[in-house]
């Protein structure tokens, strides 16, 4: 079970590190081609790249690697469904992060530097939660 919290682990930083990343090299390329500098379109082939090779194969291991970890451990806390529905989150901002990376291969994309922002900061929130939520496993029942 070690391997696979390891594993689990790993997938998960590389997923949020990409998400946090992505945006900002959309920005940056979008700010490039509007000032029509030259060079600018390697930053929406390397964004293509990374979303697509990275962070969405990083996103399943993750994503397997720790249902494989909570099914092992056998683990049906209040705060896994409270992690589970942050992750969900993380799975809305990595489409929304795709549907940028194809927004910026358009022709004439429309502004989407504030979508990144958005994008950037949710990622962040979230990954912030999980970590928070996972560290402190709170007793949610005592709570309630």
């Amino acid at each position: 079970m070690l391997a696979f919290l390891i594993l689990h682990i790993t997938a998960l930083l590389l997923w949020v590190a990409s998400l946090m990343y992505l945006p900002a090299l959309i920005a940056s390329g979008y700010e490039c081609n509007a000032q029509r500098v030259v060079g600018a379109e390697r930053s929406v082939v390397l964004a293509r790249l990374l979303f697509t090779k990275i962070a969405t194969p990083a996103a399943l291991v993750a994503i397997v690697a720790g249902t494989v970890v909570f099914v092992l451990n056998r683990t049906v806390d209040a705060w896994l469904i409270i992690k589970l529905t942050l992750v969900t989150g993380l799975v809305v901002a990595h489409c929304t992060t795709g549907f940028l990376v194809v927004r910026s291969e358009a022709a004439k994309p429309r502004p989407v530097v504030l979508w990144c922002w958005l994008t950037a900061t949710f990622s962040a929130a979230l990954a912030t939660g999980i970590v928070w939520i996972v560290l402190g496993k709170p007793d949610i029942e005592r709570l309630l």
